[in-house]
């Protein structure tokens, strides 16, 4: 079986969760006998590709006289805006301005010109102010790519909203069925104050798609009462964790404090002002205790701000954004992990955690808690309860060492290739109800 599939990052350029889910699950799927085309929008040349072959849109050359080919309704509808940081899914906004002069000076959008079909389109690959820009051209180069790739492919398979047009479009091009991945919906990333734009794209993907995976049972009830998805076209595969071989070697620590960490990203979804003001009231009972906060974000002034009224500036540090080596450093140097989010709808973090030997804390309103039962769970809000058990995992030694081995061998046992198997389930599906219609 082969897949076409289309995602926004791939490892070990990543900026989050998705591109290392994404690259868990294409190892996954290559170990059940499933061939991958990986395509992003900017590859640098050094991806991993023993189980997937990433293709970059940079370098696919688009060779049409006007827009055609499966992409025209979309780009018609776009319109191009400039998006706040709070709404984008990872990093701080980056500029196009070179670009907008470029149109803004004839009055015409990009897809207006014929020279610009005769060229490649330069992709940053980030998640920045124009971003609506970038995804509208990825659906144009998604058609392409699905003309050179036809016959080479049984099913197409889009991961988040930023690739749900280029599903479409490609599905349009070759005719062969779209599966569309929802791993976190502008619900979770804003609350009730949603983007409307990006609310259109979520639910034109989940659709046109011929079946949703939902990364959690939470996922999947939001994808069914908030996008009116029919139930039947919604399949839950949680996600999984990727071990390496030196997991739980342990560097070296430089003190004796023992240190409790977040990471992630530091905005509203991701709850850092509850860890913030929970590390005050721990701090009160035990002085002995270093926070770390592992990320960046909208919230990053605010977060510090928030420390420095408090008074605990000397106990917290802040680490700026994490990745690969890095990340496994920091979790191996952890006593406590927490994942205090307003709504995460799974959370990968955790399990990386556990099989680096550390007990975790996470809030109830995460997928990830559907599949753990040696963490424990708290309302995100209750910031009293997370305290108590922050303050119970570091002064009772005995109680941390149980949910760090039980947590170990339960992590262990959720693996990519058993969630890669039920995702070609799901492909093998909606291949063989194509062929019966």
């Amino acid at each position: 079986m082969r897949v076409l599939m289309f995602g926004w990052e791939f490892p070990p350029h990543i900026a989050g969760g998705l591109g290392t889910a994404c690259y868990g699950m294409t190892r996954g799927l290559s170990r059940n006998d499933v061939e991958v085309a990986f395509v992003v929008p900017h590859a640098y040349g050094d991806e991993d590709q023993r189980f997937a072959h990433v293709v970059n849109a940079s370098d696919v050359e688009a060779l049409y006289g006007s827009v055609s080919g499966g992409a025209e309704d979309i780009v018609d509808k776009m319109t191009f805006i400039r998006i706040d940081s709070n709404m984008v899914p990872y990093i701080s906004p980056e500029e196009y301005a070179v670009y907008r002069e470029q149109y803004a000076e004839t009055g015409r959008k990009f897809w207006e010109s014929t020279d610009v079909w005769k060229q490649r389109y330069t992709f940053s690959g980030k998640y920045g102010a124009n971003l609506m820009e970038e995804v509208a051209r990825y659906a144009i180069v998604a058609a392409q790519v699905a003309r050179d790739l036809e016959g080479r492919f049984d099913v197409i398979h889009a991961h988040d909203w930023l690739t749900y047009f280029a599903g479409i479009a490609a599905k349009r091009v070759s005719g062969k069925p779209l599966v569309v991945h929802m791993h976190a919906t502008e619900y979770d990333r804003s609350g009730e104050n949603v983007n409307t734009q990006v609310y259109a794209i979520e639910k034109a993907g989940m659709m046109a798609a011929d079946r949703v995976i939902a990364v959690s049972n939470l996922t999947r009830n939001i994808i069914i009462a908030r996008y009116g998805i029919p139930p039947e076209k919604v399949v839950t595969v949680h996600n999984a964790v990727r071990f390496s071989g030196n997991a739980n070697e342990a560097p070296e620590r430089g003190l004796d404090d023992k240190i409790v960490t977040f990471l992630g990203r530091i905005t509203y979804q991701k709850g850092p002002d509850y860890f913030v003001e929970a590390a005050a009231k721990v701090l009160k009972k035990v002085p002995g205790v270093r926070f770390v906060m592992a990320g960046s974000g909208d919230m990053m002034n605010h977060v510090i701000r928030r420390v420095a009224r408090l008074g605990i500036a000397d106990r917290f540090h802040f680490t700026g954004f994490l990745r690969g080596d890095d990340v496994r450093r920091m979790f191996r140097l952890s006593d406590v992990y927490v994942m205090p989010s307003v709504s995460e709808p799974f959370g990968i973090s955790p399990l990386e955690a556990m099989r680096s030997n550390v007990p975790v804390i996470i809030s109830k309103q995460s997928g990830v808690a559907e599949v753990l039962d040696y963490a424990l769970k708290v309302d995100y809000w209750d910031v009293d309860a997370l305290a108590d058990a922050i303050y119970g995992l570091i002064a009772y030694p005995a109680l941390s060492r149980m949910f760090a081995s039980k947590g170990l061998e339960e992590v262990t046992n959720l693996k990519w290739n058993d969630a890669a198997a039920k995702i070609k389930k799901v492909y093998e599906t909606v291949i063989e109800e194509q062929r019966n219609k």
